[in-house]
């Protein structure tokens, strides 16, 4: 499997003795409390992928991580990549799943390999991708100014 991740986060987890695994993608670390359905967010995204490979034999003290991304694409605009990273490594922390590498932050985009069944992350840093400078720019009208 497969992803691109710039500010956003992706968790590679498996369960070395069932030979399962699985790999999620997330924008943000927590969403609008009426849509806690939604995969995009972090807490939402980490629980589909722990209760998807337990359906599929992995034992939730077994699964092992790595997670990749975080990236601060447009600087000046937002931290969402820091947050990401931030919440990622403290929700792995706070359930007890060891994280055994993670490439997080920078600012280049990343694509990411994963085979579940072995848990080998093959990372492509992407050389096209780079960081945006925002500039206020002033807001261009028609109206005339006198003083």
């Amino acid at each position: 499997m497969s992803t691109i991740l710039g500010s956003c986060v992706a968790t590679c987890l498996w369960d070395p003795v069932a030979g399962v695994g699985g790999m999620n993608h997330f924008l943000l670390p927590d969403g609008p409390s009426s849509r806690n359905d939604v995969s995009s967010f972090g807490a939402n995204a980490m629980e589909l992928l722990i209760n998807g490979l337990a359906r599929s034999g992995a034992v939730r003290g077994r699964l092992r991580a790595k997670v990749f991304g975080g990236a601060e694409m447009y600087k000046g605009l937002t931290n969402a990549g820091t947050e990401n990273g931030v919440f990622v490594l403290s929700y792995l922390k706070r359930e007890g799943i060891p994280c055994d590498n993670q490439s997080l932050g920078g600012t280049q985009a990343r694509r990411i390999e994963f085979i579940p069944a072995l848990g080998k992350v093959r990372q492509k840093l992407v050389a096209d991708a780079r960081v945006v400078e925002t500039v206020p720019q002033p807001e261009k009208t028609n109206d005339i100014e006198l003083f």
